[in-house]
């Protein structure tokens, strides 16, 4: 039997942090569970009325959040909410890989362009790393809104 892997995001605020992967992956917020959404629909306007019918409190509407795949292949995104800031260098990242297939000058320029787009969305370029054959073919190091860091790859 093969395991399935989500990943968790300790996060102030996991609806916005939720937001701003959405876009990085292509992801898709689920609907709440039982309920059938419009292809129109959007998903968070469907938990808030969801969770108020549920009667959860208001100040406990954002306590998590989630991503899935839209095809199905890559692992469950899952934003937690925690009272700290984050306060040291993460233990594990993410590799987003949108230049695998480019080698050089082609990849590095794909890699900054992807990287704007990111600070547009509210990340934080932190470090560029060339590439040094045959060890490396060159990455991004990015920094989410709440500070998560992660590599354009």
């Amino acid at each position: 039997m093969s395991a399935t892997v989500q990943i968790t995001f300790d996060a102030r605020d996991p609806r916005a942090l939720s937001r701003f992967w959405k876009e990085v992956m292509g992801y898709v917020h689920p609907g709440p569970p039982g309920v059938d959404l419009a292809p129109d629909a959007d998903p968070l306007a469907a938990w808030d009325e969801f969770l108020e019918a549920s009667g959860v409190p208001e100040e406990r509407r954002n306590s998590a959040s989630a991503l899935e795949d839209p095809e199905g292949k890559g692992p469950r995104l899952f934003f937690q909410q925690v009272p700290e800031e984050k306060v040291a260098k993460n233990r594990l990242h993410l590799d987003v890989r949108t230049a695998s297939d480019l080698r050089g000058e082609e990849r590095m320029a794909a890699l900054e362009q992807e990287g704007e787009r990111l600070v547009a969305l509210g990340a934080r370029r932190l470090q560029r790393f060339e590439p040094e054959a045959p060890v490396s073919i060159g990455f991004l190091v990015m920094a989410d809104p709440e500070g998560n860091e992660f590599c354009l790859d």
